[in-house]
């Protein structure tokens, strides 16, 4: 049995801390990103946090293979560094995070992008496993997206290749996307934006988003539910906007399965038919069907994904 591995997964909201062995999460924890400010103020709470749970389980870091960082944004995982990031942990390229880990925990250290992450979590012991060629869509604070193509994990010369799903133009009309693109998926359908687009609804006012402190999927689905007409125009926008961007995705990486991931995937049973027929109908796949499934591991794919580039 190999030895346990530190995985952390820098959410936008949560940064999610466990200890790894095989594909098993011995322990875990989720403390706040308030990723506004920064990662550098995080990291003495991600170390404590790590030291905590080895305690808990009664291990030291000699115990321990490696430390691994799922993270957002474009990453170098060869010279193991965050080139670019969207908003997010702004300061993140400018910390040199290997040099934090050997002088934290004298650990091996490992990045990856958080959606190839997830991906790799869902290939290796998930519902994309078995497959060759997988594509990952993940529904959250933003869209993100990873391929894997011919059993390879994609990558790319500068480490941009499959993760861009999210700021593919499904409206070159739209409005300016952080990235500084126009009309990205992101900016027609995602949590960061949701607010922005609720508020340019005609019915917005008469609806019970405009009372609500914090404007999410989860009240915009559970006010559709109860006939709030801006929630279910809302609701159906962004299942338009997500099924055009399953069908670019298949288009673009010609998977035999498109896995669902991310916070708003709570609300699956509305989502997935949706996005199943969507592709069945509009994708061009003359050899068949996409077969279209939720991860198995709602929350800890990218923690499990990060752990086996670790050990490999």
């Amino acid at each position: 049995m190999s030895k346990p591995v530190i995985a952390i997964d820098m959410g936008g909201t949560r940064i999610k801390i466990g200890i790894i062995q095989n594909e098993s999460i011995l322990a875990s924890e989720s403390i706040e990103a308030h990723s506004g400010h920064g990662l550098t103020q995080r990291l003495p709470f991600i170390q404590e946090t790590v030291e905590g749970l080895l305690h808990q389980q009664g291990l030291s870091t000699n115990d321990i293979m490696g430390l691994g960082i799922a993270s957002p944004g474009i990453v170098d995982s060869v010279q193991k560094r965050i080139l670019s990031i969207d908003k997010k942990f702004g300061d993140a390229p400018d910390i040199d995070l290997e040099e934090w880990c050997l002088q934290t925990f004298n650990l091996p250290f490992t990045i990856e992008n958080d959606a190839r992450s997830a991906l790799l979590g869902e290939w290796k012991y998930g519902n994309a496993k078995n497959y060759e060629n997988a594509v990952l869509m993940t529904l959250g604070t933003g869209v993100g997206s990873a391929a894997v193509m011919e059993g390879q994990l994609l990558r790319g010369k500068h480490f941009t290749a499959g993760i861009l799903g999210g700021h593919s133009v499904i409206n070159y009309k739209g409005n300016l996307c952080n990235c500084g693109n126009k009309g990205c998926v992101e900016t027609e359908a995602s949590t960061w934006n949701l607010p922005v687009i609720a508020k340019t609804d005609h019915n917005f006012t008469l609806s019970g988003l405009s009372s609500s402190p914090v404007i999410d999927y989860e009240l915009v689905f559970k006010l559709a539910e109860e006939d709030d007409a801006a929630a279910k125009h809302l609701r159906d926008q962004s299942l338009q906007v997500w099924a055009a961007c399953a069908v670019n995705l298949i288009h673009a990486y010609d998977p035999e399965v498109l896995v669902l991931t991310g916070g708003i995937m709570a609300s699956s049973s509305q989502i997935l038919p949706y996005i199943r027929q969507h592709i069945e109908t509009h994708a061009w796949t003359p050899w068949g069907k996409v077969q279209i499934k939720e991860g198995a591991f709602p929350g800890t794919a990218a923690l499990l994904g990060i752990a086996h580039l670790v050990k490999n």
